[in-house]
């Protein structure tokens, strides 16, 4: 009896401070269902929802566990998924595409983000040689590391910039340079590339630092109106056909999973939402705390899915994809189950 008594107060205690409900004792507690994620960072701007997950316990409050892969590019997240190292990617809507067109089929879930966030960021010692984006020309220009079946959005969007300009791609030399600072300021800090088409918060922190400044930033109203398909969707949850097919409970849980933590970072300041992720290192706290006032609209609120952006998605990448045959045959919305985050316009 008083055996009984301690168990039950002991797990009213976790329950307080956990959020979790009791278990009652006798009961053995279901096994949480385990989500594997593949998804470039860590604490990379674009996908930092995945990285609240459990910090905020939207997982367990789903009766799941979600275990994050970090990867140095998009497209790399997505290779993990076809090959069954992950159930789940989040990645930029044009390197599934991308991947769709190499023949490894990828499905799209749900909205991540609400707004693409790049920035060209050229090396500060560069300021007098390279004033606009015909002047890379001859250039070494980092990107977000890809695959041999899908080119990053990154990559797409330097090369349609570089077509823009009149710049052929062969005049420059682009190389993978992964999308963590880590990666990125360590290629700007040694002179291994000359520009970086780059990511936030690292963008801004390097600038901060006056090791870079910015040759392009995609939320400037001016710059997008000279990109097709510009708004596109970036940080998107995919998987692959096969977990529809023999585990849509998985699926489900995901999507359910990552719209509760959108629905918490949309009810949360920069200052709660940097504070839950437990951040030690000062510079990169305040870094990313500018970045989340700075970006207000850059998450959806609720992980559906915009027909708006679908198109623009399409667009963008066949934009980048130019003449290729197996591109043009490829269609978004043949690959959009919208069953658990719906859709607006």
């Amino acid at each position: 009896m008083r055996r009984s008594i301690a168990l039950t107060i002991a797990g009213i205690l976790v329950s307080a401070l956990t959020g979790l409900a009791p278990i009652s004792p006798g009961i053995v507690a279901e096994p949480a269902m385990r989500l594997r994620v593949s998804v470039p960072g860590p604490r990379n701007l674009s996908y930092l929802p995945i990285d609240l997950i459990s910090k905020i316990g939207a997982d367990r409050a789903e009766g799941a566990e979600v275990r994050i892969q970090y990867v140095g590019g998009g497209s790399l997240a997505l290779q993990n998924v076809v090959l069954k190292n992950a159930d789940f990617a989040v990645a930029g809507v044009p390197a599934m595409l991308s991947q769709q067109a190499n023949g490894e089929k990828v499905v799209l879930l749900a909205a991540v983000d609400d707004l693409p966030v790049y920035v060209l960021m050229v090396r500060a010692d560069l300021k007098k040689q390279v004033t606009n984006i015909s002047d890379l020309k001859g250039r070494v220009i980092g990107v977000n590391s890809g695959s041999l079946t899908s080119k990053t959005t990154s990559q797409q969007l330097a090369e349609l910039l570089l077509k823009s300009e009149g710049v052929p791609l062969d005049a420059v030399r682009i190389i993978p340079v992964g999308q963590s600072w880590s990666e990125q300021s360590s290629v700007i800090n040694s002179g291994t590339v000359d520009a970086i088409m780059g990511s936030e918060p690292y963008a801004s922190r390097l600038l901060a630092q006056n090791k870079v400044y910015y040759l392009m930033n995609q939320a400037d109203p001016s710059v997008v109106k000279k990109i097709p398909g510009s708004g596109f969707l970036y940080a998107a949850l995919a998987t692959r056909p096969e977990v529809l097919e023999r585990e849509p409970q998985k699926a489900g849980k995901m999507v359910a999973i990552v719209r509760r933590t959108l629905q918490w970072i949309a009810t949360h300041t920069p200052e709660q939402i940097v504070g839950a992720l437990e951040i030690r290192d000062a510079e990169e706290k305040a870094a990313l705390l500018a970045s989340l006032r700075k970006y207000t609209r850059l998450y959806s609120p609720d992980g559906r899915l915009s027909n708006n952006q679908l198109k623009e998605s399409e667009l963008f990448f066949l934009q980048a994809a130019g003449n290729n045959p197996a591109a043009r045959r490829i269609r978004l919305e043949s690959m959009v189950y919208d069953k658990w985050a719906g859709r607006k316009d």
